[in-house]
């Protein structure tokens, strides 16, 4: 048995064929699903699809890309949705800076023809540290909010790495997280372990030029692991030109199976009974 630990399953090209989507999964040894949400909409159709499809939980939270577009007062209906019994982590809360840094990048060769007081550079400073302030207080909001609940957290980086590993060591010990689509390297997987966190592998992995994060995915413990499809995006190897779905997991967790020397069905046994433990389920 595998458990997808990632997935929108509430994306568009889903809508078409969700059921036959489902089977497929069920069909290659997918028994589990966590579909997720990215801000409050989403999140109450996460929770909507947990309901209609027995094999189905849902994660829901604010993705950092998303803070800044959602209503201030988000946090009082997150906290009605943790409430729901297939409702198992809150997800996808962390820090995004890879649109600040290409706006950082703009702004430098701004600087460079223009000079330091150009107009455009100085506003795009001033909506950088105000999009770093809404992400980080929002992250800082979801953390709060799984310590009262009792519930684990999925995190997602990009171009952040440091400073969610800050926020992160200042609930160490207070909650449980994993870093899910992990394409960082060993030295970062360790500064995750020592906080005694989780690491989520998706198609990524697969990827020619994933040398480091192949790296990492044959040497942390394997009571840490767990596997994901994120689709529909990140679609692994051999099926790069297909869309991304749960089934494709077995892809994911035969090529790190693989990696580690072990066979799927041990790896496939041992990442299942991580998400399980991670996620509270039975």
């Amino acid at each position: 048995m595998l458990i997808d630990t990632y997935t929108h399953l509430d994306s568009p090209e889903f809508t078409k064929d969700l059921d036959d989507v489902l089977l497929r999964a069920k069909q290659a040894g997918v028994e589990r699903i966590i579909t997720i949400g990215i801000n409050l909409e989403s999140s109450r159709k996460a929770v909507q699809l947990a309901e209609r499809y027995p094999q189905t939980y849902a994660s829901v939270g604010i993705h950092p890309s998303c803070a800044n577009e959602e209503r201030e007062d988000f946090l009082a209906e997150l906290e009605q949705l943790v409430k729901h019994p297939k409702v198992v982590a809150i997800r996808g809360i962390g820090l995004d800076f890879s649109r600040l840094r290409s706006e950082q990048e703009n702004a430098e060769v701004s600087q460079t023809v223009f000079g330091a007081a150009d107009f455009h550079t100085v506003q795009a400073e001033i909506r950088d540290e105000a999009e770093v302030a809404v992400q980080a207080a929002a992250f800082e909001q979801q953390l709060e909010l799984a310590v009262a609940a009792g519930k684990s957290v999925v995190v997602h980086q990009r171009d952040s790495w440091e400073d969610t590993i800050e926020l992160l060591r200042k609930y160490s010990r207070r909650v449980r997280a994993v870093a899910h689509g992990f394409d960082a390297g060993p030295e970062q997987t360790e500064e995750l372990l020592d906080l005694g966190h989780f690491v989520s592998f998706s198609g990524i992995v697969t990827f020619e030029n994933a040398g480091e994060v192949r790296e990492a995915a044959k040497s942390i413990p394997i009571d840490r692991v767990m596997v994901e499809s994120d689709s529909p995006y990140f679609v692994p190897v051999p099926n790069r030109n297909r869309r991304c779905e749960p089934a494709f997991v077995r892809e994911t967790a035969a090529f790190i199976a693989y990696l580690r020397g072990i066979s799927l069905a041990e790896f496939a046994g041992r990442t299942t009974q991580n998400a399980q433990r991670f996620f509270g389920l039975s």
